[in-house]
């Protein structure tokens, strides 16, 4: 027994390695596997938003009731929803970090109530539960689990964005040293209206570096302004907080002086894949919206559900979020796999769950741009669906559309995370924690020779594995072209960052999606998932020219002549398909949504 959880440890897979390495399908968890008890949190959530949430969404969206999203805060708290990933020692039900996710999903299908819960359990109960020390959690910790009181995050300032380490609240030790004195302003405040307790970052005398500060929202010197006007999520509450001169306990500052911009980083880690998993949760209740519409609408004495334009957006919406979902479960496993693997080498679980969030940090920023613009994708098509109605308060998928574009913004932009997921997976390797060097001179040597022209293996997916496998050589071949050009200096080459991103999220995507497919349908050779076997084939069948395209631009943005023309033929084999006809396979992804009337996958 103690020989194979060796070998497991050993054979583990780290972050940014699937770039290189084969992934068992049988290692990775899918959702058609969610146990009972998983079942039961996801239906209790559901139930949650049907009975609280959803009757009063115009009422929350008005800003006219600011007592509403408290309510319901309070009301998620005493159904334990708030304290799912606080251990129950601290008043929660420590959960593990799979069912936490699915519940993050589930509930991502509520609008600003999703946002406002995301806000507290995320940034505004993690830092303290992960860098508190053991007073800091059981004074204020117990009462975040309960709802009696709600968190709030504040690091944004009107000059630190997305450089949040240049930001300008500064704290100051008093003479008897018992106390901070805070000055300082902070904006998009999410929950800033009602919070009780803010995890404040401000820089102590000249310090380089930010510090992390627990400030009750009720000390002297704390003021707000009015609510934010928002294009969206309106009924979430966003303030900006004024610190003058609040004096705080010097018991209050958490974890270590200068350490709060480790906090902020980490705790994005957790920001970033949580947000993939709550904007599945929206995709799926838009399709389902979608595809109501659609069945009950009738242009021309027929259902437009019948129309092909229609069908190709309903599959194309699934195919999207199918490929999504499969990618955030596998790297929610990999996570889990990691803390525990940590648990049981003597690590307590809030500095494993850390530890193993931070390993597989490529893939939280990966699945926080993938899921953002699937879903910024879902909603358009939805809109489009509805017609005109789409365009109308009295449909909820207009809603919906107006939600869905901060997701861009939240978490880090995307761009930035384009780039992080580029140098973060750079710095592994120059660590030694990835060997993608000696892989990306093998690509070198396949050029050279005669390409494979193997036949099928007798697997309805032959092509496909054969297509990711390619899709990774791509990749290397590109990336390894442009770390050559430029060096360091490669950071400083945006354009070309973001265009690597864009294949690697392709390439993640896509056998996230083979290795469910895999799993799932093997057994019987794929006869109750031909949907999903469906939705793999045109998912690779259009990422070859995604990839072709964003090598492309790479290519000729760093060589020229015979060196140029060398690579794009390397691309170009890489990257070919024989053909596929996606106009039936489509057809029946809608056919079975269609009859479904909801989204079945």
């Amino acid at each position: 027994m103690e020989n194979t959880k060796e070998i497991k440890k050993i054979e583990s897979i780290k972050g940014g390695e699937f770039l290189v390495k084969e992934t068992d399908f049988n290692s990775i968890f899918i959702p058609e596997e969610w146990n009972e008890e998983q079942k039961m949190i996801a239906q209790m959530c559901e139930d949650f938003m049907k009975a609280e949430l959803f009757p009063i969404l115009d009422k929350i969206d008005s800003m006219k009731h600011p007592e509403l999203m408290p309510e319901l805060m309070e009301k998620a708290g005493e159904l334990g929803l708030l304290g799912l990933s606080v251990p129950e020692i601290y008043g929660g039900m420590g959960v593990d970090f799979k069912s936490s996710m699915l519940a993050t999903e589930v509930l991502g299908a509520g609008h600003s109530f999703s946002v406002a819960y995301g806000a507290h359990t995320g940034i505004g109960t993690l830092p303290l539960l992960y860098y508190g020390n053991e007073e800091q959690k059981k004074k204020f910790i117990p009462k975040l689990s309960s709802g009696e009181w709600k968190a709030a995050y504040c690091l944004t300032e009107p000059s630190s964005g997305s450089d949040a380490n240049s930001g300008k609240s500064k704290a100051k030790l008093t003479d008897d040293g018992k106390h901070y004195i805070i000055n300082g302003q902070k904006m998009w405040i999410t929950n800033g209206g009602f919070a009780n307790l803010f995890t404040v970052f401000a820089k102590i005398d000249n310090d380089k570096n930010l510090t992390a500060f627990l400030v009750e929202a009720d000390r002297e010197g704390i003021t707000l302004n009015a609510e934010e006007k928002k294009m969206g999520i309106k009924g979430s509450s966003t303030r900006q907080v004024f610190f003058n001169d609040v004096k705080i306990p010097v018991e209050n500052l958490l974890y270590e002086r200068e350490k709060g911009f480790k906090i902020a980083v980490n705790i994005l880690n957790i920001g970033r894949i949580k947000l993939c998993g709550g904007v599945m949760g929206a995709a799926k209740v838009c399709i389902t919206d979608s595809v109501n519409y659609a069945n009950e609408r009738e242009q021309f004495k027929t259902p437009i559900s019948s129309f092909g334009a229609i069908q190709h957006k309903l599959a194309e919406q699934a195919i999207q979020t199918y490929a999504c979902e499969s990618a955030t479960y596998r790297a929610t496993q990999n996570i889990e796999d990691a803390i525990q693997s940590l648990i049981e080498n003597g690590m307590d679980k809030e500095e494993a769950t850390l530890k193993g969030i931070e390993e597989f940090a490529p893939e939280c920023a990966i699945l926080k741009v993938i899921g953002s613009e699937v879903l910024d994708f879902v909603v358009d098509e939805g809109v489009q669906i509805h017609g005109g109605m789409g365009y109308s308060a009295e449909k909820n998928i207009e809603r919906a559309y107006r939600d869905s574009r901060i997701n861009r913004i939240f978490e880090g932009t995307n761009e930035i995370n384009r780039m992080l997921t580029v140098s973060m997976i750079l710095r592994k390797a120059n660590k030694g924690d990835i060997d993608l060097l000696k892989p990306a001179k093998a690509i070198s040597k396949e050029l050279m020779s005669i390409p494979d022209f193997d036949s099928s293996n007798g697997s309805v997916i032959h092509k496909e594995i054969k297509l990711v496998k390619n899709f990774k050589k791509a990749l290397l071949l590109v990336a390894g072209a442009a770390v050559q050009k430029f060096g360091e200096k490669i950071a400083n080459e945006q354009e070309v960052l973001m265009n690597i991103a864009d294949i690697i999220n392709t390439v993640y995507l896509c056998e996230s999606t083979l290795l469910r497919v895999q799993k799932a349908g093997s057994s019987d050779n794929y006869k109750n998932y031909s949907s999903q076997l469906n939705m793999l084939k045109v998912l690779v069948y259009d990422s070859c020219d995604k990839i072709n395209k964003s090598g492309k631009d790479v290519i000729y943005s760093i060589a020229q002549g015979d060196e140029s023309t060398m690579m794009l033929l390397g691309l170009k084999r890489f990257t070919k398909h024989t053909g596929l006809n996606t106009v039936s396979l489509r057809r029946e992804i809608a056919k079975k949504l269609i009859e479904e009337n909801k989204y079945c996958f």
